[in-house]
């Protein structure tokens, strides 16, 4: 047994030397990528849905992600290039044990269903569009995503934005 505890004790001060990261206290957002850059428009004949998944990364100071189910506060908020204005605000899962000293980080996996109102948006001028559109004339319409977190201090993390996303404005 003390063979055991003189092969653990290097091991233990090495790991104790260890700098835990110093992360800033608000959350920073870092783009990795999507698992496909195009999408159907939402129809609701649909027989199927279609989806595409956005992947970043976070690193958060002081462990503050994401807010209870009793809150109503939405915590990720997707950005459309095309309306500057938020198009989906949407909630992180509860991360337990967070306000840690030495921060937090890890990966965001969002899955984003186009019956969530992912369309086509025709722009006609004069402040009006044609929202969720079909026509010959305009078969595909392109997008991207900005995209930022809140976390429980009230901090703001950069927006990242996502590769251009092609919409398929006519059923295949």
């Amino acid at each position: 047994m003390f063979r055991s505890f003189l092969f653990l004790l290097p091991v233990l001060v090495f790991f104790s030397c260890l700098n835990a990261p110093d992360f800033p206290d608000e959350p920073v957002l870092t783009y990795v990528g999507m698992s496909k850059d195009t999408i159907l428009q939402f129809n609701r004949n649909m027989l199927v849905e279609d989806s595409l998944t956005i992947q970043f990364s976070f690193t958060d100071g002081d462990g503050d992600l994401s807010f209870t189910r009793t809150d109503s506060i939405s915590d990720i908020f997707l950005f459309d290039s095309r309306i500057d204005s938020v198009a989906t605000p949407t909630n992180i899962p509860f991360i337990s044990g967070g306000n840690t000293s030495s921060g937090i980080s890890g990966d965001i996996f969002l899955t984003i269903v186009n019956s969530s109102g992912i369309c086509c948006i025709r722009d006609r001028g004069n402040g009006f569009r044609d929202l969720c559109f079909s026509s010959p004339e305009f078969p595909l319409d392109t997008f991207s995503y900005g995209i930022q977190i809140l976390d429980r201090a009230g901090n703001i993390s950069n927006m990242i934005r996502t590769e251009k996303i092609t919409v398929r404005c006519i059923p295949e």
